[in-house]
C-alpha cells in the first residue's frame, strides 16, 4: 500500500496517458475493426489536434475561451477530415487493406509535411486552460490539476463512446452495417450516411485527443508516429473492434509505460511490446474482442 501511495503520481500519469490513447485508438478500432478500413493516417490526425491546440491556445497559460475554441475547432476539423478520408478510401474498400494502407500512409506523410511547413521542426508546448495550470496534493504528492481533468474528461468520453455504440439505436445501426450491409440497405437505411457519420466521429475523436494531449505531450513532429504505434498495440491487446477492449488495452499500455520508465528506464521502450507478447500468448484474439471482428 505504501508503494501505491508513494507512486500515486506515476500511476495517475499512466491512467491519464491511457485515456488519451483510448481517444486515439477508439477511432482507429472503429474505422478498422468495425468498418474494415485500415487507416494509417490516424496518427497524423492526432498530431493535427496537438498543433491546433498550440495555434489557438498558445504556449502561455490559455484562457478558457481559447482552449474551448481549440476543442470545438478540433471536433469540426476532425469531422471534415473524416468525411474526406471516407471519400478517398471508398473506392479501395473492395481492393484490400494493402491499397488502403498505401493511400492512408501517403495521406499521413502529406499532412505531416504540411504541419512541418506551417510550424517548423521545433518542439512546441501547449498551454493548459486557466484554473488547471497548477498542481494539487494527491495522497501527499503534488500532481498537475490538468492531468486530473484529462482523466475525468477521458473517462466520460470512454463511457459515452461505449454507451453510444452498445446501448443506442445509432450504435445498433453501425454494428448491423458491419454484420450485414445488404440487410441494412434492404430495410431502408442509407449505409453511406452511416459511414459518413462514423468516419467523421472517429476522426474527430482523434483530433480532439490531440488537443487534450497538447498540454501533456506538447506539439512535436514525431508525436503522430509515436501515438499511432501505441494505438496499434492497444487495439491488438484489447481486441479488434471492441470499445471495452480498447479502453482496457489503453490503460494497460499507459500504466506499463509509466511504471516501466520508473522501474527500469533503460528497458522502458521494450515494456509495452513485452506486455503485448504476454497478452497475445494467452489471448491471441485480444482481451475483449468484438464478436463481429472475430467472425470476419
Amino acid at each position: 500500500m505504501d508503494w501505491f501511495v508513494d507512486n500515486a503520481g506515476v500511476l495517475l500519469n499512466g491512467v491519464a496517458m491511457g485515456l488519451l490513447l483510448f481517444m486515439m485508438a477508439a477511432g482507429l478500432t472503429i474505422i478498422f475493426g468495425l468498418l474494415d478500413v485500415l487507416n494509417l493516417a490516424h496518427g497524423a490526425f492526432f498530431l493535427t489536434g496537438a498543433y491546433l491546440g498550440y495555434r489557438i491556445a498558445g504556449e502561455a497559460t490559455a484562457t478558457w475561451g481559447s482552449f474551448l475554441l481549440a476543442v470545438v475547432a478540433a471536433v469540426v476539423l476532425g469531422a471534415v477530415m473524416g468525411v474526406a478520408l471516407m471519400l478517398m478510401t471508398a473506392p479501395l474498400v473492395a481492393r484490400g487493406h494493402m491499397d488502403q494502407a498505401l493511400l492512408t500512409l501517403g495521406l499521413a506523410l502529406v499532412i505531416s509535411e504540411l504541419l512541418l511547413l506551417m510550424f517548423g521542426k521545433d518542439d512546441h508546448s501547449v498551454a493548459a486552460p486557466a484554473g488547471l495550470a497548477h498542481s494539487t496534493s494527491v495522497l501527499g504528492n503534488s500532481y498537475p490539476v490538468y492531468r486530473l481533468a484529462v482523466i475525468v474528461v477521458g473517462a466520460l468520453i470512454a463511457a459515452g463512446v461505449w454507451y453510444l455504440l452498445e446501448r443506442t439505436p445509432a450504435g445498433a445501426v453501425v454494428r448491423a452495417t458491419v454484420a450485414d450491409r445488404q440487410m441494412v440497405e434492404a430495410v431502408g437505411i442509407d449505409v453511406r450516411k452511416v459511414m459518413v457519420v462514423t468516419f467523421a466521429a472517429a476522426t474527430a475523436l482523434a483530433v480532439l485527443g490531440g488537443v487534450l494531449a497538447g498540454p501533456v505531450k506538447g506539439a512535436t513532429a514525431g508525436l503522430g508516429d509515436e501515438i499511432l504505434l501505441l494505438a496499434l498495440v492497444v487495439i491488438v491487446i484489447g481486441g479488434l473492434g471492441s470499445v471495452l477492449g480498447t479502453l482496457l488495452g489503453a490503460l494497460i499500455i499507459g500504466l506499463v509505460q509509466n511504471v516501466g520508465v520508473m522501474l527500469a528506464p533503460q528497458l522502458a521502450s521494450f515494456t509495452m511490446f513485452a506486455a503485448m507478447v504476454l497478452v497475445l500468448t494467452f489471448r491471441p484474439q485480444g482481451l475483449i474482442p468484438s464478436a463481429t471482428a472475430v467472425s470476419r
